[in-house]
C-alpha cells in the first residue's frame, strides 16, 4: 500500500521535480503551491506525511506545521528550504516538525526521512492502541486479562467476594493465587479489617504452629512473653494459608478444630480463644490425590473448600500474554526511570510463542530483565532471556509428508494428557474425569512417563 505524502511549495517546478522522484520511490504525492489550500486539503483526505518549504507567500512552512499539528498531531513534518540556518531549524523543531531539510538535498535523504518519520508515527499508534487496551481492558481489582477463562473468573469472584464462606483457590506456581486472595478481601464487607497472610511452606510445624494460634508465655524456652497468633490478629478482616498443601500432617487437626469450632488454643495455654476471620488457602498441589496418598485430611479439605476458584495457566490465556508483558513494562520503566515503552513485533512473537512454565510470575520476570538490558526505547528479541527465544513449541502431529514428524500412540497420549493436565492447573482429579479414567490409572501413566511430580508443581 502507497504512503500518502502532501508536498506543499510555491515553486511549481520543485513540487513536479520531487513529486515525480518521490513517486518512483513508492510514494503517492498529493502537491499544492498554495498553503491555506494545502491546509484545507490535509482536514479532508487523510496523510501519512508531509513535506513543506519554509519560505513560502501567505504562509511559512513553520507557521504551516504548526497548523497542521494541531489537526493532527502524530503527523510526521519534514520542512525544507533554500535558507537553511540555525534559527529556521530550531523554529522548525519548536513547532513540531519531524525533520529539517537544507537545500540543495539528495532526494535519497528526504526519502529516508519520511520512511522513518511515518514508521515512528506506524509505532506510536500502534504503542497508544496497546496503552488504551491495557487501561480499557477487564480486570477485578488488579487482576488484569480478558482472555475468555479470566471473563468467567471475574463473575465468580464478584460473587465470592460478597460472601464470607472458606474459598480454596488453586492454579499452578506463578498464576497469581495470592493476588486473587486480596482481590476478594478488598472487594468484601472485610475491606477495612487486615488481611493476614502466611505460607505454610515456609516454616518448620513448631514455629508455624506458634504462629497461627500463638502462644503463651513460658510455652516453651524462647516464649518470654505471650504472642497473639494470626487467627487472632486477622480478626474482622481475612486470613490466607498460602501453599496450604504443604500444612503439616499433625498440624491438621488443630486446624479443623479451629477452622470448626471458631476458636483457637495457644500453644501453652488452656484457654480458648475465639476469632472472627474469613479463611481462604491457596495451593498449587492436587489435594484429592493428597488425600488418596494420606498426606491430606478429607475433614479439612471438606472444610476449606467450600467455593473453589481454579486460576488457569498463562499458556492458556493467549492475547493476555502481552497485555500483561505491556503493563508490565509500563510499571517497571516507570519505577527504573528507563526510556522504553513498547516491544517490537519479533519480540512479542517470541513472548506469544513461549510456553511460560512459571505463569504471570515469570512473565514479570523476564518483562523486568529486558528492560534492564534493553538499548533503545523498544524492546528487542535479544533482550530477552535465552529459553523465550529459542523456544519452539511441541505440537501433535496427526499427518503430513515427512514421517520423522509422525509419533507413535504413546507419544500422543502422553502429549494429550500433559495438554489436559494444563487446562485444569495440574489438578489430577478433573484430569481424570475429563479423560474418563480413573485417577489411580492417571497416576500410573504419568509415574510411567516420568511425570508424577511435574503435574502437581510448574
Amino acid at each position: 500500500m502507497k504512503r500518502r505524502v502532501l508536498l506543499v511549495d510555491d515553486d511549481e517546478g520543485m513540487c513536479s521535480m520531487l513529486e515525480a522522484r518521490l513517486a518512483t520511490r513508492g510514494f503517492d504525492v498529493t502537491s499544492q503551491t498554495s498553503p491555506t489550500r494545502a491546509l484545507e486539503i490535509f482536514e479532508q483526505q487523510d496523510f501519512d506525511a508531509v513535506v513543506t518549504d519554509v519560505n513560502m507567500k501567505g504562509m511559512t512552512g513553520v507557521d504551516l506545521c504548526r497548523r497542521l499539528l494541531e489537526v493532527r498531531s502524530s503527523i510526521p513534518v519534514v520542512l525544507i528550504t533554500a535558507f537553511g540556518s540555525m534559527d529556521a531549524a530550531i523554529a522548525a523543531i519548536r513547532a513540531g516538525a519531524y525533520d529539517f531539510l537544507p537545500k540543495p538535498f539528495e532526494i535519497e535523504q528526504l526519502v529516508l526521512a519520511l520512511e522513518r518519520g511515518i514508521t515512528l508515527a506506524g509505532l506510536n499508534a500502534e504503542l497508544q492502541r496497546l496503552k488504551r487496551a491495557v487501561a480499557d481492558t477487564q480486570r477485578f481489582d488488579e487482576i488484569l486479562g480478558s482472555a475468555p477463562a479470566m471473563t468467567q473468573l471475574y463473575g465468580l469472584l464478584a460473587k465470592v467476594a460478597q460472601s464470607d464462606v472458606p474459598v480454596l483457590i488453586q492454579g499452578e506456581s506463578g498464576t497469581g493465587k495470592e493476588l486473587v486472595a486480596r482481590a476478594i478481601h478488598k472487594q468484601g464487607a472485610r475491606a477495612k479489617a487486615p488481611l493476614v497472610a502466611i505460607n505454610c511452606a515456609a516454616m518448620p510445624e513448631g514455629l508455624l504452629e506458634s504462629e497461627l494460634f500463638g502462644h503463651a508465655k513460658g510455652a516453651f524456652t524462647d516464649a518470654r512473653t505471650a504472642k497473639v497468633g494470626l487467627f487472632q490478629a486477622a480478626s474482622g478482616g481475612t486470613l490466607l494459608l498460602d501453599e496450604i498443601g504443604e500444612l503439616p500432617l499433625g498440624l491438621q487437626p488443630k486446624l479443623l478444630r479451629a477452622l470448626q469450632e471458631r476458636v483457637v488454643r495457644p500453644v501453652g495455654g488452656t484457654t480458648e480463644i475465639p476469632f472472627d476471620a474469613r479463611i481462604i488457602t491457596a495451593t498449587n498441589r492436587d489435594l484429592e490425590t493428597m488425600i488418596e496418598e494420606h498426606t491430606f485430611r478429607e475433614d479439612l479439605f471438606f472444610r476449606i473448600n467450600v467455593i473453589q476458584v481454579v486460576l488457569p495457566p498463562l499458556r492458556a490465556r493467549g492475547g493476555d500474554i502481552l497485555l500483561l508483558a505491556q503493563s508490565f513494562l509500563e510499571r517497571i520503566a516507570a519505577r527504573t526511570n528507563k526510556a522504553v515503552a513498547k516491544f517490537t513485533s519479533e519480540a512479542a512473537a517470541k513472548l506469544m510463542a513461549y510456553s511460560w512454565p512459571g505463569n504471570v510470575r515469570e512473565l514479570q520476570n523476564c518483562v523486568e530483565r529486558a528492560v534492564a538490558l534493553a538499548s533503545f526505547d523498544a524492546i528487542e528479541a535479544g533482550d530477552l532471556p535465552d529459553k523465550v527465544r529459542a523456544f519452539k513449541s511441541t505440537q501433535i502431529v496427526f499427518g503430513g509428508d515427512d514421517p520423522t514428524e509422525l509419533i507413535s500412540l504413546e507419544e500422543l497420549e502422553k502429549r494429550y494428557a500433559q495438554r489436559v493436565l494444563e487446562s485444569v492447573a495440574g489438578n489430577k482429579s478433573a484430569a481424570a474425569r475429563i479423560l474418563q479414567i480413573e485417577r489411580k490409572t492417571l497416576h500410573r501413566m504419568l509415574a510411567r512417563w516420568g511425570l508424577a511430580e511435574g503435574a502437581d508443581k510448574s
